[in-house]
């Protein structure tokens, strides 16, 4: 039997930083709850949400930099919960991709503290949407593959990627924390057998004001400009669309031209 002077434990997704891409149960329990405990990169309109009542507490870590361990983090929430309060653990983009969702639900199974998860709108995702292509098409691409470019924990054991596995025609890979040097990726996903001219595109601050873009082949991926984080690298024939759109736009029209054309 549950018990009843319990708080509960929110697992919400920010989503990639829009406050209007929240869900609207994200919406409601990032303004009811008691307690906030939220990522760096959670943007300040998303935290405006929150209610008078709320304390709201950054939990993040930017660069590998971080002011409080994931044990803390788990033994907040445990803590407040305990006390009967609401708790939002507050994730960028869904709290299934690439955080650490897995060990903050095995802390809370562990101390029985009743949980759910309420998924957001994940970067890759809402990059596909913001630069207008899809990232499945059956003509060109039938799987979509994430992998991430970071790793937790340099002592975590990580298995490698295998890229003769993620390197295919028929897939679009969408490359979470992808750093900012290409030249490795591109060397190895050349060597598994990706083709050269496959088009890349790599999007900072996605659905933001501050959104910014570069696109380029694989074969030219180490050209690419450092972008600031949060980003996300797509690589796959679907991105072809932005970039030939991208092209376009940077192909200036002479006067003489527009004039014909006007």
């Amino acid at each position: 039997m549950a018990n009843a002077s319990l708080g509960r434990v929110h697992l919400v997704g920010a989503g990639p930083g829009d406050p209007q891409l929240l869900t609207v149960k994200a919406h409601r329990l990032i303004k009811q709850a008691a307690v906030i405990l939220h990522d760096d990169l959670v943007p300040a309109g998303i935290l405006a949400v929150a209610g008078p009542q709320a304390e709201v507490v950054n939990v993040g870590k930017r660069c590998g930099a971080k002011a409080i361990t994931q044990a803390q983090i788990n033994a907040r929430m445990i803590e407040s919960a305990r006390r009967g309060l609401e708790v939002v653990r507050l994730h960028g983009g869904d709290p299934t991709v690439f955080g650490r969702l897995a060990e903050e639900i095995d802390a809370l199974d562990e101390a029985g503290i009743p949980f759910e998860i309420v998924p957001g709108v994940t970067a890759g995702m809402a990059a596909a949407a913001a630069l207008g292509f899809s990232l499945t098409d059956r003509r060109r691409s039938s799987r979509v593959i994430i992998v991430s470019g970071h790793r937790a924990s340099k002592n975590a054991p990580q298995e490698k990627v295998d890229w003769k596995e993620v390197a295919r025609g028929d897939a679009t890979v969408i490359i979470y924390m992808p750093g900012n040097d290409f030249s490795g990726l591109r060397a190895e996903l050349l060597a598994a057998g990706l083709s050269p001219d496959t088009p890349a595109i790599i999007v900072s601050h996605v659905g933001m004001l501050e959104q910014q873009q570069r696109s380029a082949t694989l074969a030219d991926l180490d050209k690419l400009p450092p972008m600031e984080s949060p980003a996300v690298l797509l690589i796959g024939r679907t991105v072809g669309r932005v970039c030939r759109r991208e092209e376009l736009n940077d192909a200036a029209i002479p006067l003489d031209v527009i004039s014909l054309l006007v």
